[in-house]
């Protein structure tokens, strides 16, 4: 077995894997040049790269019979969390660049996705649905701090009465609130929080620019007492590293107001999969052995499963165990459902198309 690379800190990812439509593969080699200071140094942490992407559609339309919603907007490509276990991580192999450390350092910005989705919800052939917000990357990374791409998209879909959902791991969302809590009186917006443990010092190492699971939880208590439905989704639930605190979890999202959860099993596609090895062997190598062991019993013998009706929940005996397990606590911790009402569609109010004599009224 290779020696994994040495952990990068506040990264989840330790190297720049080759996407799987790399022609050429980077190799970094230590040439003595490093000073004594780290300077330098070929394991220090890069620093985040934002670049500027001109979108000529921002709607993503699904047809994925397990997933609970038409159509999605994701503000970003690539992500600053850095969760060492992101599906979305292959994503930037399109992009000829790193499922690892380009992942989570360059960050694409659709700087123009407000105005690009105004037009679209103008147009007349447009069918409404509930548009699910950042649900590839987060929509509320660190760089929403500065960029307020989201916020900008959500005053559109306000203007709008457009209906959506969003998940997140950041309690920047809390921001949002001036903009969220009249759209949740229309029942127009959910609200989802991903939490992953308790525990801050995994959590700190699964996805290490996250917000904190305690800060986490403090948002979900703001945003329940504000009046907007907020769920929990335990995802992912990784066999032997963190399913010990689904129970846990469940009760402390109740706790603090939570109405409606879920749970998601490992996805390992692609490049993902080789990475969450590295990061097994770098923070928990005596039991990546059996962590993986368990994932490939759940995927019929392989790192990843991705068929329809399987690739959320796996199969086999532990999948069974996990399912009761998530409905034993489910009603335990007091929540009366899995996911909240449908959000309304009849209030939406199309955009004006722009014209190119202006506005008169």
């Amino acid at each position: 077995m290779t020696t994994p690379p040495p952990s990068v800190k506040g990264r989840g990812s330790a190297r720049y894997l080759p996407g799987r439509f790399a022609v050429t593969t980077p190799e970094a080699v230590d040439d003595g040049w490093h000073d004594a200071d780290g300077e330098g140094d070929i394991t220090s942490a890069p620093k985040t790269e934002l670049r500027e992407e001109v979108a000529r559609s921002v709607l993503t339309r699904n047809q994925s019979p397990d997933i609970p919603f038409d159509q999605s907007l994701n503000p970003y490509r690539g992500c600053e969390h850095g969760c060492s276990y992101c599906f979305a991580r292959p994503s930037h192999a399109y992009l000829d660049l790193s499922p690892g450390l380009d992942f989570e350092t360059r960050i694409f910005a659709k700087t123009n996705a407000p105005e690009v989705l105004r037009r679209e919800l103008a147009k007349p052939g447009y069918r409404v649905s509930p548009i699910s917000l950042g649900i590839n990357t987060d929509a509320y990374q660190p760089v929403e701090r500065k960029l307020q791409l989201t916020r900008r998209i959500i005053a559109v879909l306000a203007e709008t009465r457009h209906p959506f959902s969003l998940i997140t791991k950041n309690a920047l969302v809390e921001r949002d609130l001036d903009l969220l809590v009249p759209m949740a009186r229309e029942n127009l917006v959910h609200v989802y929080f991903s939490i992953t443990t308790l525990d801050n010092a995994l959590s700190s190492r699964l996805e290490p620019r996250a917000s904190a699971p305690h800060t986490r939880l403090k948002a979900v208590k703001r945003l329940s007492e504000a009046g907007i439905p907020v769920g929990v989704m335990f995802a992912p639930v990784i066999p032997w590293v963190n399913d010990q605190a689904l129970e846990a979890v469940l009760d402390a999202a109740s706790a603090h107001g939570a109405t409606a959860a879920g749970y998601v099993l490992l996805r390992l596609p692609h490049e993902v999969a080789p990475l969450f090895r590295d990061w097994l062997q770098t923070h928990l190598p005596d039991r990546a052995a059996h962590v993986m062991s368990t994932i490939q019993q759940l995927r019929g013998g392989k790192d990843y499963d991705s068929r329809f009706g399987k690739r959320l929940s796996g199969e086999g005996v532990y999948a069974d165990l996990l399912a009761r397990r998530f409905a034993l606590a489910l009603k335990r911790a007091g929540f009366r459902e899995r996911r909240h009402p449908p959000l309304d569609c009849s209030r939406f109010v199309p955009p004006r198309a722009p014209s190119p004599q202006g506005e008169l009224f």
